[in-house]
């Protein structure tokens, strides 16, 4: 197994370092190795092969975790008509439309009808979410549409799951399984409620005070596979207990440092979920049907964009509802996860579940290509100009602003002048007590480690105007400076030394940067970058 694993690895590397040169995303390199290794390195093994899909399992499981600490109830409740609505109408009209093929035109039974129905009516969370992310795309008006429509199909996983055991139970009423998951889901939202509401935030500022990284991953790495643990004993979905546990974190005062320090580890877990994608590919069946497959996805993909595109069409306008329909026109991963249940609960025939799976895995593949060019593609179908609004909430709305990176003594000086002149700021501060007293005082302080990239991108670095670098540690002000040098290079940078020789140094290394030492120069700096945002 360990040499499968440093041969994966290996192939992945290769194949990613050829692949970005051709500017293809990795998603397609990691489908690629998984189909190597699996056709050309003999992993005919059923028992390792099940267990590499329960560790890639956890890449969806760390996505919806990061999804939800997106969304607060506030936020969910905030988006009902895009999640409810058409989230609900997508995925009911598109589930009847492929029963009604599925079972009239192909002659397959009922109840398999029902589960390809719906399992069909699903998109890729994994796929979307991460390019629309990388993209910064997330917030426009189509990436609001595209999630809150993924997010309802997410939810839908778990009445099909549901359906797959009541079809597969004879014997077991379905009045008492729909009691059993009523009364699971009321334990899974009383404990989940229940420590948010009452644990989490004095758990957490205990970590904090630590002052330990490590203590602080492994109690984050606990929340999210516990709840994803506590989720699956009731008998839902994994990603489910995880989303829940994003959404309670999200309430807190550390969702952003949350969210850094897990972004590696569910990149790494997405790799291997889309490897354990390429393995299932059966190249046998695919000589086969070929013809079959492109119809069927032709025909997948004309429906879905069909459906999505009109129910948006009168309310959110041409352009929005061609972007969404276009980002949503792929079937989804976890079509995998239930067409791999029913196979085993005999409820979908082997070759036809083959079949489907190859259709969602190219479906899966296209979807980056489509992304990665959504307006050119919306600009050859629509000629009218793109929407200049951007719908976004909290320090996403951020443009043209100052960031303050620490909150120490010269951080809460420079904030109160930046207040004081009506100026959009906002400070990053990783020492919690201070963070507690400053939002105390409705200031724009959050938590997180300026280190980090991710932290920076939350606060929309590449849109500030200004940057304000106010750190003692010298190690850690070179590091933050490497980084704005590559992150923010239009921005003015303002960096606060407290020795004439820490100052030669840093102007030797970053000869365009603003370095001042003390904090009467710091101010006077301030001004200046002032002068640059009203500008």
């Amino acid at each position: 197994m360990l040499e499968i694993i440093v041969l994966t690895i290996f192939i992945a590397i290769i194949s990613n370092l050829f692949l970005s040169r051709l500017h293809i995303p990795t998603i397609i390199g990691y489908i690629a190795t998984g189909a190597i290794i699996t056709y050309f390195m003999n992993l005919t093994d059923a028992s390792q092969s099940k267990t590499l899909e329960i560790v890639a399992e956890f890449g969806i499981v760390f996505l919806m975790f990061t999804i939800g600490l997106e969304f607060s109830i506030h936020h969910l409740v905030k988006m009902r008509k895009e999640v409810f609505l058409y989230g609900g109408l997508q995925v009911g009209l598109s589930a009847v439309v492929f029963y009604l093929v599925g079972h009239y035109y192909f002659g397959v039974e009922p109840k398999a009808s029902i589960v390809i129905a719906a399992a069909l009516s699903l998109s890729s969370t994994a796929i979307v979410l991460k390019i629309l992310n990388s993209n910064r795309e997330i917030n426009k008006e189509y990436g609001k549409r595209s999630l809150g429509i993924l997010i309802f199909q997410d939810i839908m996983v778990i009445p099909i799951l549901l359906m797959i055991s009541i079809f597969s139970a004879e014997s077991v009423s379905l009045g008492s399984l729909l009691l059993k998951t009523l009364f699971d889901a009321a334990i899974l939202f009383v404990v989940l409620w229940g420590f948010g509401r009452y644990i989490l935030d004095p758990f957490l500022g205990e970590v904090v005070k630590s002052n330990s990284d490590e203590i602080f991953i492994g109690s984050v790495l606990f929340l999210v596979i516990g709840a994803s643990t506590l989720a699956h004993d009731l008998g839902f979905s994994y990603s489910l207990g995880a989303f829940i546990a994003g959404m309670i974190i999200s309430e807190t005062r550390y969702k952003y440092q949350v969210e850094a320090d897990l972004i590696p580890f569910r990149d790494l877990l997405l790799g291997i979920f889309f490897i354990t994608v390429g393995m299932q590919i059966n190249f046998s069946i695919v000589a086969e049907y070929y013809m079959t497959i492109l119809g069927l996805l032709l025909l997948f993909t004309v429906v879905k964009m069909s459906i999505i595109y009109l129910l948006l069409r009168w309310t959110a306008g041409q352009r929005v509802a061609l972007k969404t329909s276009l980002a949503l026109f792929q079937l989804g991963e976890f079509g995998l996860v239930v067409f791999e249940l029913a196979g085993s609960h005999s409820l979908v025939d082997p070759t036809i579940s083959q079949v489907l799976i190859v259709t969602i895995i190219l479906s899966m593949i296209l979807t980056p290509f489509v992304l990665r060019n959504l307006s050119s593609i919306a600009d050859l179908i629509l000629k009218e100009e793109e929407p200049t609004s951007i719908e976004s909430y909290g320090v996403d709305r951020l443009k043209n602003h100052i960031i303050v990176l620490g909150y120490g003594r010269l951080g809460r000086k420079i904030c109160e002048k930046l207040e004081a002149a009506s100026m959009q700021y906002i400070a990053i501060e990783s020492n919690i007590y201070n963070v507690k007293e400053a939002q105390k005082q409705g200031k724009n302080v959050i938590f997180g480690n300026a280190g980090k990239k991710s932290i920076l991108e939350s606060v929309n670095i590449h849109e500030a105007s200004t940057v304000i670098v106010a750190l003692d540690n010298m190690e850690k002000l070179h590091l933050v400076c490497d980084i704005l040098e590559k992150m923010a290079p239009r921005a003015k940078i303002v960096a606060k030394v407290n020795r004439f020789k820490e100052k030669d140094a840093l102007i030797e290394e970053f000869p365009h940067y603003e370095i001042v030492v003390g904090t009467e120069q710091v101010a006077r700096g301030m001004f200046e970058a002032s002068k640059v945002c009203r500008i």
